[in-house]
Parts: C-alpha cells; structure tokens; sequence
C-alpha cells in the first residue's frame, strides 16, 4: 500500500454559528460558510476521509508539508508520518499547526479503517462502546433568553437535565460582553445552576482563559464552596507555575492543559509539575490520535484521569480506545442551537445521545462519519 493521491475539497455550506471578536461561538442568523474536506487515497483504491478549515487545508499547507512527507508512502506507517509532519513544524513558520496536522493523521486512521472495515475506537484498543456525556455550553452573552444572566444559566441546565445529560459544563461569559470578565458574575452563574440541578449533580467550570491568579483562586474557592467536579483553564495555560500554584491552594480538582502547545510534551510537564489533577487531551490540540493516546497512557502512568477536550469523530474514537476518562464532551450548547441536527454534509451526526445519557461508538467504519457526498460534489468551490 502507497499513498497515491492527496486531495482537498472545499465546498460551501451553512452555519447558524457566529464568532465574536475574540473568538468565541454564539448562535447567529443562517449564513453561507465554506469548509473543506481532505481525502488520501492509497494505490489500492483505499480511501480516508477527513474535515478541517479550508485555511488550515489550505494549498500550502498540502504542498510544502503533507504532500512531502506522505506521497508514495504506506499509509499504514501512521507514526513514522507523523513524527515526520511534526518535525517540519520548526521550520514551517508556524505556518503547519497542531490542527492542521491532526486533520492529515485522522485521515490516514480514517483510511485504515476503512480499508480494514474496522472503526477507528476499535483499532485503538475497544475498551469501551459508550460514554456518558457532558453538556458543554457557550460562552455567556448578551441575548435576551439566551445566556445573558445567571437565571439564564439556570433555566438551561434544568433543560439539559430533562434532556438527559448526566454532567454539566458552564462557560461563562468572556469579552467582548461589555462588563466581562467578572468572577462575582461566574460564581453567580455557577450558583444558579447548583441551585437548578441539586446538590450531587456534577458540574464543571471553564471559566474566563485570562484570570489573574488571585482572581483565579477566588473563582476556584466560589465553585469549591459549591461542590463542583472540576475547574478548568482560567489562567494562561503557558504558564506552568500559575498552575501548580493555583492546584496547591484548592481541593477541587484542576485539569488541563487544554490549549498549551507541545502536544504530549507539554501534558508530560503538567503532570511532572503536579500543575493538574485530571490531565486534559483534544485530537486537534496536541496533532492527531497518536499523541492523544500517548496522553492518555501517560496519565494512566500516574493514576490520573485523561479527559477529552471537545466533541467529533476523533475525540470519540479516543474515548473508546482508553481507560482512563468519564466523559464525552458534547457541545456547544446554546438555548437557540438544536445540536441534534444533522450538519447538511453528513447523512447523520457521529455523537447522538440516547436517553439515558450515552454516546455510542460509532459502528461505521474508520473515524465513523457517514459522509455526504453528494451534497459536497454539488457545492463544490474548489479542489487541489
């Protein structure tokens, strides 16, 4: 087997999603958006199939990195390509990110699968065929019936409880809301939700990425005080030592790192430095499946917790594959945002929750997406 062909579809479609000025998701008015999709094709006529932002996919991207490393190789050599993608990093000018590199490693997991009519979770071990699922909601705003208040917050949590999330998420509110960031506002907010879902409901906070520490450590004792499960990145995570520090002062666990770069590296660091009690691990944010199982199993080392940071069809397939982690984190949810609805370039959503709170693992093969195909070759913009 050799890869023979590497491809990038961009097409257009639609989002009810917006982004505000720092970056944060909120619900918005149906709009036009384009997205891209990689496929590496083998000389067998094996496919892998992989979504990621046309920027990230961009030609590039594809010619000066992937292409290079990839081309004429077996795509079953999954860490040799790897490490050697991750190694033109230093010299790509930050140019070949953590995400671009886990969409072109997913796809070559997506082409194995396939090629072998397995599901990814299963050549990662199986250890698991469902997960309970977290509720993780947006970022606080300012829309009337949306999450604007603390009663807000509220109100949606007894919402997800009756929609059967065993486990909830708060983000509270960041900038640009004209009064964020404000830790009295975030304990209020965590308060009215520990008053809506009882007192052994498990909630976790994930609260504003730029406290200082002791607005960080006040926050940490407010949510303490009202039994949260655990409290997560309200400080820059590049710096360490404000992480140890912080888990020294509290009881409540701490986890992390979500989005410090150095792949398994940095979650080694953290681990070392006693700055984290749950380790945290995302496919996009440490550069594929590979390395988040290296977190994983590097966790499991210690006795710690590894849990995923975000949803999709990669951080699914992990969860399958390890021991060590509680939940999928299923989100962003929002008052004005169905989740449950099916995106127009799958025939079906990879993470839908039964009843009684569990995800699935999915029973297709590879990464498990039931890809629409029609609907992308009729909305095609481009390819290279």
């Amino acid at each position: 087997m050799k890869i023979e062909k590497i491809e990038v579809t961009t097409f257009n479609s639609t989002s009810k999603k917006v982004n505000d000025t720092d970056g944060h998701t909120h619900p918005g008015p149906e709009h036009d958006t384009t997205e891209a999709l990689l496929t590496i094709t083998d000389d067998e006529g094996n496919k892998g199939y992989s979504f990621g932002s046309p920027e990230g996919l961009r030609p590039y991207i594809i010619e000066n990195f992937v292409k290079k490393v990839f081309m004429g190789e077996d795509p079953r050599d999954r860490e040799k390509l790897w490490i050697n993608l991750a190694k033109w990093q230093r010299g790509s000018g930050a140019n070949l990110t953590d995400r671009s590199m886990a969409v072109a490693e997913m796809a070559l997991w997506d082409l194995a699968g396939r090629a072998t009519n397995t599901p990814v979770w299963k050549m990662l071990g199986g250890y698991r065929d469902k997960v309970l699922a977290y509720g993780s909601t947006m970022c606080g705003d300012e829309m009337e019936g949306g999450l604007a208040t603390p009663e807000d917050y509220g109100n949606f949590a007894e919402w997800m409880v009756k929609r059967g999330y065993k486990a909830i998420k708060l983000h509270t509110w960041m900038p640009p809301v004209s009064w964020a960031p404000s830790v009295e506002m975030d304990i209020k907010a965590c308060a009215a939700v520990r008053e809506a879902v009882g007192p052994d409901f498990p909630l976790m906070l994930d609260a504003n990425h730029w406290y200082s520490r002791m607005d960080a450590l006040r926050l940490g004792k407010g949510i303490q005080d009202l039994g949260y499960y655990w409290y997560e990145e309200p400080m820059d995570e590049h710096s360490t030592e404000s992480y140890r520090w912080l888990a020294d002062q509290l009881e409540i666990p701490v986890i992390g790192p979500e989005y410090a770069y150095g792949k398994h590296h940095t979650r080694a660091e953290w681990v070392q430095s006693k700055a984290c009690d749950i380790l945290r691990v995302g496919v996009a944010d440490v550069g594929g499946i590979g390395p988040s199982m290296k977190s994983a199993h590097l966790a499991e080392s210690f006795n710690m917790d590894c849990e995923v940071h975000g949803g999709g069809a990669g951080n699914l397939a992990v969860i399958g594959g390890i021991m060590n982690t509680t939940w999928y984190e299923r989100g962003l949810l929002h008052p004005f945002i169905d989740h449950d609805e099916v995106p127009k370039h799958l025939n079906s959503i990879v993470d839908p929750m039964d009843e009684d709170g569990y995800i699935h693992m999915p029973t297709l093969p590879g990464l498990g997406e039931d890809i629409n195909f029609d609907y992308i070759a009729e909305r095609t913009v481009s390819t290279h």
